[in-house]
């Protein structure tokens, strides 16, 4: 029940930080100028992420301390999410080296599979895989891609805060339809969902303001983790999870191995992503991101949950899932070099 209480209270807090967010931006000079490698046109303040930072672990804070949410989670989201929120925090008022910023993220990540107790046994085409050490590595690796490729990915009005929107509530349809809603899972994917609607009223359809590498760096993080939690709870929900992030993980991952085998460095700014491609084929945000959620829920969404109730296999699903979102990106031509002014 106090789950129903906290959730309108941290819609109309994200809602309201926001705004003084915007206001603390536009004094700061804290602005985002267009230039030849931007998506948007017009000069807007950035950082409202911080809202969804500070409202969900606030509020996760409370739910924990009264025993409504896992312990051990809310300390992995809390250390690992803070750090990395403090770290984008710092970038978006000053450029901070992209070595130390890694380093910053790898450091978190580790901070969060600590205590979640690492990568849980993976089941791979019928078969349990225990893979001990590198499976904590590969997990590593798997929370600092996911956090990075996100704030890639956050480059056009809502694209981020639909993503996220939509990944959550499918995750909690397929907690659902496994009897898995709990202390353990649940109540983070919640906080999200009504923190990050609070603060896409000003950032869609059309952004007053944008979310900053503190609000993409912390949804990157927090969602990784909640990907091992649920993993922990349900073997099978590791895969659901992977489909419901499909939109960001394919294009992310084709236009920067694409543009990695070009000579290109990985931080290099650019807007070849597919989504990139099709917001300038449209001549608007809010049409790609509209796609981006059809997508999630209309073909990644039936996937992820037939792999809950255990009636497709993990691996072959998200194979299926990702290759028209592949066959997008190359249709776009992600990741192509980029001749324009």
């Amino acid at each position: 029940m106090m789950l129903w209480l906290i959730l309108p209270l941290a819609f109309i807090a994200s809602f309201a930080l926001t705004a003084v967010l915007r206001a603390y931006a536009l004094q700061r000079s804290l602005i985002d100028v267009p230039n030849a490698r931007s998506s948007h046109s017009v000069p807007t303040p950035r950082g409202g992420g911080v809202a969804i930072v500070l409202v969900v672990a606030v509020l996760l804070s409370i739910l924990a301390g009264f025993g409504l949410a896992n312990v051990s989670l809310a300390w992995a989201v809390l250390g690992a999410g803070s750090a990395v929120a403090l770290l984008g925090f710092a970038d978006d008022h000053g450029h901070i080296a992209a070595r130390w910023r890694l380093l910053g993220h790898f450091m978190a990540a580790a901070w969060a599979l600590f205590w979640l107790g690492g990568l849980p046994p993976v089941q791979l085409f019928g078969s349990t895989l225990e893979l001990g050490w590198l499976g904590h590595l590969l997990a590593l690796v798997f929370i600092v891609w996911l956090l990075n490729l996100y704030n890639f990915m956050d480059g056009i009005d809502g694209i981020a805060s639909i993503e996220a929107i939509c990944v959550c509530a499918g995750a909690l349809l397929c907690y659902a339809v496994v009897g898995a809603v709990g202390k353990a899972l649940g109540y983070v994917e919640w906080l999200l969902i009504a923190a990050v609607v609070g603060f896409a009223c000003w950032n869609f359809p059309r952004a007053r303001i944008f979310m900053g590498d503190a609000g993409s760096g912390f949804l990157g993080i927090v969602i990784g983790i909640l990907v091992l939690q649920a993993s922990w709870q349900h073997p099978q929900l590791l895969w659901s999870w992977l489909i419901l992030l499909g939109v960001f993980i394919v294009d992310a991952t084709f236009t920067l191995f694409r543009r990695l085998l070009r000579g290109e460095a990985a931080y290099q700014a650019h807007r070849s992503h597919a989504y990139q491609a099709a917001a300038r084929r449209f001549g608007r945000h809010a049409p790609v991101t509209v796609v981006v959620g059809l997508i999630n829920l209309g073909w990644l969404l039936p996937w992820a949950m037939g792999v809950a109730l255990g009636g497709v296999d993990g691996a072959t699903a998200m194979l299926i899932a990702y290759v028209p979102l592949l066959c997008l990106c190359i249709w776009f031509d992600a990741g192509a070099a980029e001749t324009g002014g």
